[in-house]
This record gives C-alpha cells, structure tokens and sequence, in this order.
C-alpha cells in the first residue's frame, strides 16, 4: 500500500528534514543542492521541528535554517504555490538571513557565507526547461563573483521528468527530487528498495511513521487541505483578473470604435 505522504507537504517536509534525528538526511539534500567544494559534514538546526509550534501557529512557515561547522548558514524551504512576488520574497529572506548573523557590535568580517534555498512544486521561469538555478553577486562585465557572501537556489520542480527506471544512472539530486515528488506513490519497502542510500532511506521512514501517528497525519491533512485552498484562491484570482481584463478591453475596443465612427 503507497505511504500517501507526498514530502513537499509543509508539513512532511518540516518534520523530516527539521528534525535533530533526521540530520542526515538533510546533510545529504544540501550536498547534493549545492555541491560546495568541501561537502557539509555536520549542521545545528536553528529551528528544530516542533509539532506545539504546529498546533499553535497554523500559519507558521516552515523553512529549515541550519547552520554548518563552518558556520555557513543554509535556509530551505518548499513552495507549493507560485504566487506574485515569490522571487522578491526569495530575494528579501536571503538577504535577511545574511544579514541576521550579526549582532550588536559585531565585525561585517565575522559574515559567513549564507544560502537560501527555495523548492517549487511548479514552473516560475517558462522560457527555460532547467530544474536549478543557482543565483549568486556576480559583476556584468568581468563576470567577478562576490564569493562567500550570499547565494540563492530555486528548484523548479515542475521541469523535473526523470523516470523511475533512470535512477539508477541518477545523480543524488536527481534521486532526492524524485523522492520528494513520487515518494507517496510508493509503499515504504519499494523506496527502501529504489533508493539503497541511509540518508534517503532515513527519510523514508520518517514520512511512514506520519502516515501511521494520528496527531502527525491529522497535521498533515490540515496542511494539504490549507495548501488546496491556497491554489484555488490563486487560480480564482488569476481568472478574475483575466475576464476582467477581457472585459475591459472589450470595453474600450467599444469605445474607439465609436469615436472612429
């Protein structure tokens, strides 16, 4: 029987990548996203998975801010509606948690490099088919990058197409975000199967053991539910705005009709 927990769910996704015991997992996803020259080999989760914070707050958001033994700093989040905007907000929390490191008499010297890493359940950029897009400072004319300042990762979900019967030629990448889009398909023995890496296995289970507590898939079904509600306003909007855009212009295509006439 398919676990029916798809991990881009906040939720699913908050617990299994925000939680102490699940580091590893979370370690890997990193690795495999940014592929740094020396890999990340340990992380302190700033704001660990809570299910209170849930219970409490049901419109906390749910990112993930870690920091590395360097003390690199890593904020992950998904996003499962594209709305207006979306890239200003990706731009603002980067910068913000940058920015965020220093305190009250600090050096600007004692800045660590910092990324934002932002997981979309669709498409944003239309007229290209890549998943990641990775942005960084960088100089227009000699191409000079502002190295180990600030740096932005979008994942464009809804570009990715790899098959099952390709992962075994896959990239941990491309592993990672096929788990995360197909695992809920999957009963937990199969993905075990499929995916014989700790960390993704890690995962794995913490997405089954959702499925079998009450409280957590009670959690769950409010986030898929609320993240429903969210699509159809924004599609509702959006063909709002577009009959009334219609219709406006047929009002004013009445209009100069009648004063060329």
């Amino acid at each position: 029987m398919p676990i029916g927990i798809r991990p881009i769910n906040d939720f699913a996704f908050k617990k299994t990548f925000g939680s102490p015991e699940n580091k590893p997992a979370l370690i890997s996803l990193l690795n495999a996203i940014l592929a740094l020259p020396v890999s990340i080999a340990d992380v302190t989760i700033e704001n660990p998975f809570s299910l209170r914070d849930f219970e409490e707050d049901k419109l906390s958001i749910l990112d993930v801010k870690a920091v590395d033994q360097a003390g690199s700093v890593f904020n992950i989040e998904i996003q499962r509606s594209l709305f207006d905007g979306l890239i200003q907000r990706i731009v603002f929390y980067g910068c913000e948690i940058y920015a965020d490191q220093l305190r009250a008499g600090d050096d600007y010297s004692e800045l660590r490099p910092a990324f934002s890493i932002c997981l979309m359940d669709g498409r944003i950029w239309r007229d290209s088919p890549k998943v990641h897009h990775v942005f960084r400072l960088t100089d227009f004319e000699s191409g000079r990058t502002l190295d180990e300042t600030l740096e932005i990762h979008t994942l464009e979900l809804g570009n990715y197409n790899l098959k099952e019967a390709e992962l075994a030629e896959a990239s941990l990448l491309e592993c990672w975000l096929f788990w995360l889009l197909h695992a809920h398909e999957y009963d937990a023995d199969t993905l075990l199967a499929l995916f014989p890496f700790p960390p993704i296995q890690l995962a794995t289970e913490c997405i089954s053991r959702i499925a079998a507590i009450t409280k957590d898939k009670q959690m769950y079904d409010a986030r898929e539910k609320a993240a429903r509600d969210r699509q159809w306003e924004l599609n509702s909007m959006l063909k709002r705005g577009i009959q009334e855009g219609h219709t406006q212009g047929l009002l004013e295509g009445k209009i100069e009709g009648k004063i060329e006439g």
